[in-house]
């Protein structure tokens, strides 16, 4: 038998119906062969009863008998193809999710190829004769896939080849001459080539997202760095303040300590956190990108279309762009802790208080004086830097923002985050207000510049009456009086320092504040008192020192 099948053709025992070698191979009437099971499938589905080879009618349904010598020889032939099989050590079993070849009896092989036509998934022995033979070699291969049943037109059970963009559905040929007859419809690769371009900016958006995310994490660790290193200076400072004091004062060098590294461990577990966050979003990210990239290059014109919509939507991420870690704001901590021991401390308050301005001064910005709101007896320099009150008053158009009667004035610059440090020449004056205050703060009316209203100053009064506007007002005893004064905000730290610049002395902090809004520089040069007070409040520019 082996002998005689080596000289047959082995598409001489394929069914033309599945393709395969005969199972209970079956002779009808007109002399073709097909599978018994095969032809009566056909013949209980497809009227009238006729061959599928050469469409000869039958009027009556022919009695089947399995043809014995056919069967032996495709026996022979399966036998050879199992042989055949086994000499490709690579193919190897379908495994869960991985499509199965649907020819394979018992254990399935992995697929290689899908076929269109057919409607039928193949390992690389089955496939084997849609590359060898002529018909078959014009079929529609592509990688494997399943639910094959489903690229078929349910209504004309045609193959779905055409896309209709009048109602974003799939279509067969059938379909464009009836239902959609009027649609624009256009072929499944032209629609696939629309999408992949449509694809391929998305992945140019997401890699621009991914992009910008690195960066993000590099701004991060370098804020952490900076942070880091002033926390070791603020600890260096600690370390030399407190080994100069006796036995009695070692524990405070321990409380100290404690709460810069806190705050740094706050810093670099806020840091930690959204470095965290940012690398799962990269990583889905980049997952979504394979994803895309995967799709871009499949020739399954469905799937592709199939999964565009969720691939093509850009991710739920988050918005990074205000998002950073600030650095943990030490300034007059080491004051605080040894303002107890003030006459042991004093030279060396001074040599920190001169340090701390010193680093402030590096948050200088520059700050003009908006006109538009100024009272409208104030006198403001053409260059926005100085402002006194006049005793006539100017007239100025009208705008609801404008102080009146109060003579107050802020500056054009808001500060929502991060730290701002300006100063003020007040020499020469007997009165003044400075500090800071929320843009919702009342304008008309006489004003209270206080903390409920959303100020955080401190004034002059008579020439020699400090008073910070805390609740309840602070008394200031100053050893100096005040020539030039420094205003520093931490928006994040809650924290308003006023420093007489020329001493190198802190006047006043107002700290654990909460802000909530933007802050304006703020200003009053005072009532002009019969000249007395006709000096202008002058906004300096910073000297940095080494």
């Amino acid at each position: 038998m082996s002998a005689a099948s080596s000289l047959l053709s082995e598409e001489q025992f394929l069914c033309s119906i599945c393709l395969d070698v005969f199972t209970d191979p079956v002779s009808i009437p007109c002399g073709h062969n097909f599978c018994k099971n095969c032809i009566t499938q056909h013949w209980d589905v497809n009227a009238p009863c006729q061959c599928p080879m050469c469409k000869t009618r039958f009027h009556r349904r022919p009695v089947l008998h399995v043809n014995t010598f056919i069967s032996e020889m495709a026996a022979q032939f399966r036998k050879s193809a199992q042989m055949k099989a086994s000499s490709f050590p690579h193919q190897r079993c379908a495994k869960p999710g991985e499509v199965p070849c649907d020819v394979c009896t018992g254990t399935k092989l992995k697929a290689l190829k899908s076929c269109l036509v057919c409607l039928v998934s193949y390992c690389e022995t089955h496939l084997e004769p849609h590359q060898r033979i002529k018909n078959l070699r014009r079929h529609k291969l592509i990688d494997p896939v399943e639910n094959l049943e489903g690229r078929m037109c349910k209504k004309h059970d045609r193959l779905l080849e055409l896309f209709c963009k009048t109602d974003h559905m799939f279509v067969c040929q059938f379909c464009t001459e009836t239902d959609h007859k009027l649609h624009h419809f256009v072929p499944l690769k032209e629609e696939c080539e629309e999408k992949k371009a449509e694809l391929g900016k998305t992945e140019a958006f997401i890699r621009q997202m991914i992009q910008e995310r690195q960066l993000k994490i590099q701004e991060i660790k370098h804020s952490v760095e900076l942070s880091k290193e002033d926390a070791d200076r603020e600890i260096a400072d600690s370390v030399r303040v407190f080994t100069a004091l006796m036995q009695s004062v070692e524990r405070g060098q321990a409380e100290l300590t404690d709460m810069i590294e806190k705050k740094q461990k706050t810093t670099e577990k806020k840091a930690e956190d959204f470095i965290k966050e940012l690398e799962q979003e990269i990583s889905e990210l980049m997952k979504r990108t394979t994803e895309m990239k995967r799709l871009s290059r499949t020739e399954d014109h469905l799937h592709l279309l199939q999964s565009f919509p969720s691939l093509n939507t850009p991710p739920h991420t988050k918005d990074w762009t205000e998002v950073s870690v600030h650095r943990s704001s030490y300034e007059g901590t080491v004051r605080r802790a040894v303002a107890q021991l003030e006459e042991t401390l004093s030279k060396e308050m001074e040599k920190l208080l001169e340090a701390e301005l010193k680093r402030v001064q590096q948050y200088a910005v520059d700050v003009t004086l908006d006109p538009d709101i100024a009272q409208t007896y104030l006198i403001l320099s053409d260059d926005g830097k100085q402002v006194n009150h006049g005793d006539v008053e100017v007239n100025l158009p009208h705008n609801p923002e404008r102080f009146s009667p109060c003579c107050c004035v802020l500056g054009k610059q808001s500060f929502s985050s991060g730290r701002f440090y300006y100063e003020v020449q007040v020499k020469g004056k007997t009165d003044w207000d400075l500090g800071v205050a929320r843009g919702s703060i009342n304008r008309k009316g006489q004003i209270t510049a206080s903390l409920e209203n959303g100020f955080w100053s401190i004034w002059l009064r008579n020439g020699n009456e400090y008073t910070a506007l805390a609740g309840p007002r602070v008394l200031l005893s100053l050893k100096s009086k005040p020539q030039k004064v420094g205003v520093f905000v931490d928006y994040e730290e809650g924290l308003v320092s006023f420093y007489d610049v020329d001493a190198a002395a802190l006047i006043y902090s107002f700290t654990g504040c909460t802000f909530t809004e933007k802050l304006y520089p703020y200003f009053s040069p005072g009532l002009n008192r019969g000249a007395k007070n006709s000096t202008p409040l002058i906004i300096s520019p910073v000297n940095h020192t080494d």
